[in-house]
């Protein structure tokens, strides 16, 4: 039986399954150092364990890499490329959780990032959105996260500088994720 956590109001303890349909992993680069490109992953899985006192609970999710859309398949075809994510060789990036705390009125979720087979330690910033049932008898909550990496650091060190000064392509990514995910009942 499912028991509230302390923490946040009408979240159960229990392990909740990412509804891909319903969420969307996305990403923002600078592009010529002017205006930025925005982008999506539109394969990917996860899990939240939500513990009993809320700072026990735990996240996992896995991207496909091949999955990436900006909307310009020429471009999408090169960040696939070993310019970039080299996705033939690591397809599948990965994140597991350390730790989970509150901070103001959101959490801090640490955890293990893995692209390229290259881990870093990474802060997500997460709001929870809020509980509700849904249309199949189910219970549904939602939360937002973001966070914001260097690409080198994760072996994306793609170097394309501009004439001028600059680069084509931003250092900083910053990832937005939200997440509507379904009370397992089993």
């Amino acid at each position: 039986m499912s028991t509230p956590t302390t923490a946040l109001p009408g979240l159960v303890a229990g392990t909740w399954t990412i509804d891909p349909a319903h969420s969307e992993v996305g990403f923002t680069v600078r592009h010529l150092m002017v205006s930025k490109v925005r982008g999506f992953f539109r394969t990917f899985s996860g899990t939240i364990v939500i513990g009993d006192d809320a700072s026990t609970s735990s996240v996992s999710g896995e991207i496909d890499a091949t999955s990436i859309d900006t909307n310009q398949p020429q471009r999408d075809a090169h960040i696939k490329s070993a310019d970039f994510f080299e996705v033939e060789k690591y397809p599948t990036w990965t994140f597991v959780s350390s730790s989970v705390r509150p901070k103001g009125d959101h959490w801090i979720v640490t955890g293990d990032l893995t692209i390229k087979g290259v881990t870093r330690t990474v802060e997500l910033a997460v709001e929870f959105n809020g509980v509700g049932a849904d249309a199949w008898g189910g219970t549904r909550a939602g939360f937002s996260a973001t966070t914001r990496i260097n690409r080198s650091d994760f072996g994306v060190d793609i170097q394309m500088p501009l004439d001028g000064g600059g680069v084509v392509v931003g250092e900083r990514i910053d990832i937005a994720i939200e997440v509507e995910a379904v009370l397992s009942t089993e």
